[in-house]
């Protein structure tokens, strides 16, 4: 028996002489937390349909809870397509309850689930309410509940965060914390690093179709250099021979002291370049050595599709 919920390897997806998803290798454990990430285009949703059989690869192989194809295993995956749709006259308990039955679960499971789900998530109060009168985040959650009402073992969320407000943004994070608690491997595909940040175990960065990092939140803060940003009156040479410094480049000019980034040495001692900065007299008006967010990587990584990613 295999310990992975998922693996692709070598997987391509070529739309006459469009290479959409060009040779990607994965391999996810199950009960992981795994998000696919990349800007608009990049591949993440075409990946996630071959993975469950709704398209075919041009090349490659792909392993689904051990199977050969989603479809052998399909009573144990949950999906929420980036397409979200529901029947607008059925009432939000009866759509759950409907997905829950289509998955093999018994009718009256199945309703007790569809209430149980509604109200753990806040939704109770609306379990009769028609989905049509529903706000569109009220009825995004819906969708995601009647995605997961059967108890499946591996969910696939593609783009559950999308035009949900804040709020219903971190239920949606509590949803996904809740499947992995209780087993589940879950895989969601985002263009916005924050939520892949706080929740991953793992990530898949995806551009232009192919496999940019496949690792840990960890792992993938080693690949952009450690830097530290001052605002300070000096003039490069000044900073470059400050201790651990490897490279200086200016960010923006200012009246009250000029905005630098540091690349320094892996392992070097910022507090040290702040005492030096005292030391030699330097006119420093602020400093900041924090650790890189996954939204710098992401930028560092991805270039300018991840800048027109953001402006989107």
């Amino acid at each position: 028996m295999t310990d992975l919920a998922l693996e692709l390897r070598g997987v391509c997806k070529h739309y006459g002489d469009l290479r959409a998803v060009q040779e990607i290798d994965i391999a996810v454990p199950k009960g992981a937390i795994y998000g696919f990430l990349g800007p608009n285009g990049a591949g993440k949703t075409t990946t996630i349909r071959m993975i469950l059989d709704i398209v075919k690869p041009t090349s490659g192989s792909i392993a689904v809870l051990g199977a050969p194809s989603a479809l052998d295993v399909r009573n144990r995956i949950g999906y929420l397509p980036e397409e979200k749709g529901l029947y607008k006259k059925m009432k939000a308990s009866s759509i759950i309850a409907y997905f829950a039955r289509l998955k093999g679960v018994d009718k009256k499971t199945a309703k007790a689930r569809s209430y149980e789900l509604l109200e753990k998530y806040g939704l109770r109060d609306f379990a009769d309410a028609k989905v049509e009168t529903l706000s569109k985040g009220m009825g995004q959650k819906v969708q995601v509940l009647a995605s997961i009402a059967h108890h499946p073992e591996f969910v696939i969320l593609d783009e559950p965060f999308s035009g949900l407000d804040p709020v219903n943004q971190q239920v949606m994070e509590d949803v996904i914390k809740d499947m992995s608690t209780a087993g589940s491997t879950i895989i969601f595909s985002t263009h916005v690093m924050s939520h892949a940040e706080r929740i991953c175990d793992r990530i898949l960065l995806i551009a232009k179709g192919r496999k940019i990092f496949d690792g840990t939140i960890a792992e993938a803060k080693k690949m952009i250099p450690n830097r530290v940003r001052l605002q300070v009156d000096a003039t490069v040479d000044q900073l470059s021979i400050l201790p651990g410094v490897l490279e200086v480049g200016k960010v923006s000019d200012d009246v009250h002291g000029d905005l630098w980034d540091l690349t320094i040495e892996e392992g070097a001692d910022a507090q040290q370049i702040l005492q030096t900065c005292f030391a030699r007299g330097v006119k420093l008006r602020s400093f900041d050595h924090s650790e890189p967010t996954l939204h710098d990587v992401f930028v560092e990584l991805v270039g300018d599709d991840a800048r027109e990613a953001q402006k989107r």
